[in-house]
């Protein structure tokens, strides 16, 4: 697909999804109007005062953000970054300078190795080492058995590339426990959606890593940034880095407002998402030759795979949004078999609506405009 077919797919299917009666995957696509009225509507709700100065460079409400995500987290201090390439580039080179080791052990699927152009490469001088290949997060027998010694393990929580999978809590604690003296960050882009399936708390979660990095519009439906927390000295250095780095933005009340409004409207309905996604994973599961990984969704997110090929599935899905009113899914990817592609479904507010059954039928209706 071109890049300016692609565009005008996701022009459709914007336009589509945000008059749809109904949708099973994600938030309503809100225009920029829509998006400036909700942001004024929700920030009425997250405790501040908002007649006071936009923040500058960091204080205001951006502070106020870092000092939330830190309560949240049970880490002495937080520092907000505008991207989390920025953040997990800062993490791992501070890691790195204090153990006095480049090596860095992560998973392939991991996020700096798929999304961020291995920017701990290019930009930082680190170099990687992967304890497994398997399609999940490493064991504490890999992490010993690993073939080469490293001084930092980034662990990606729920590893999203692989179907967004977690290890039990007793997996988790052991793969930490066996790198004894190296440091542990936790790439936690999604680690809100992480507590049902690890049954342990934010805190007690974070406390297994010496830093942790956390997004805002991932989960929280926040419009962009990420922090990173930990240690006083580790977060101190970290506002140095950004610095440095080009992250110092003169204002960012808008995302730091967007984040805050997430925590207080998303985060406690994480829970009913998780439980949700099971239904609509074994309910999807159902269709003739689809495939949901994992079989149970481990958070609120999973892959489903269909034999059908990536362009006919993406008409078909705008197709039903334009003539039903029926959003079910974002775009699909081409697979590596041909002829069949995948799309990562998000469980919200709004599939929390739906019946078993309501999903087998939509779903049918979807595959019935295929070729047509």
């Amino acid at each position: 697909m071109t890049d300016s077919s692609l565009a005008v797919l996701r022009d459709r299917r914007f336009t589509a999804f945000r008059r749809c009666g109904r949708l099973l995957s994600g938030s309503r696509p809100q225009s920029l109007r829509e998006r400036m009225a909700s942001l004024a509507a929700e920030s009425e709700t997250v405790g501040l005062d908002l007649d006071v100065r936009p923040d500058m460079y960091g204080d205001g409400v951006v502070h106020a953000l870092e000092q939330r995500v830190a309560e949240l987290l049970g880490k002495p201090d937080a520092a907000f970054f505008p991207t989390g390439t920025m953040a997990q580039q800062v993490a791992l080179r501070y890691w790195a300078d204090r153990t006095g080791s480049p090596v860095v052990a992560m998973h392939p699927l991991a996020h700096p190795e798929r999304w961020e152009r291995r920017a701990y490469q290019r930009l930082t001088g680190l170099s990687a080492v992967w304890p497994t290949k398997e399609p999940r997060l490493p064991t504490a027998e890999e992490l010993l058995g690993c073939e080469e010694e490293f001084g930092t393990l980034m662990l990606e929580l729920p590893l999203r590339d692989a179907g967004f999978v977690l290890p039990s809590w007793e997996e988790l604690v052991a793969a930490v426990r066996a790198v004894e003296g190296v440091r542990v960050h936790l790439d936690g882009a999604r680690l809100w959606e992480s507590v049902p399936h690890l049954g342990h708390s934010l805190p007690e979660i974070a406390a297994l890593g010496d830093s942790v990095y956390v997004s805002f519009y991932k989960t929280l439906e926040g419009i962009s940034g990420a922090a990173l927390a930990g240690p006083e000295a580790f977060v101190r250095e970290a506002r140095v880095w950004r610095h440095r780095y080009g992250g110092q933005v003169f204002q960012q009340w808008p995302a730091a407002l967007s984040a805050l409004a997430g925590l207080e409207r998303v985060l406690p309905e994480l829970p009913a998402y998780v439980a949700q996604a099971k239904v609509v994973a074994a309910a999807l599961g159902r269709a003739a030759g689809a495939r949901v990984v994992p079989e149970v969704p481990h958070t609120h997110q999973f892959q489903l795979w269909l034999p059908y090929g990536a362009g006919e599935l993406n008409e078909a899905t705008v197709r039903l949004a334009e003539e039903q009113g029926v959003g079910l899914f974002g775009l699909w990817a081409p697979g590596l078999v041909p002829g069949c592609a995948m799309t990562e479904v998000t469980v919200a507010a709004e599939a929390l609506e739906w019946t078993a059954e309501e999903i087998e039928e939509a779903l049918t209706e979807l595959l019935g405009l295929l070729g047509k």
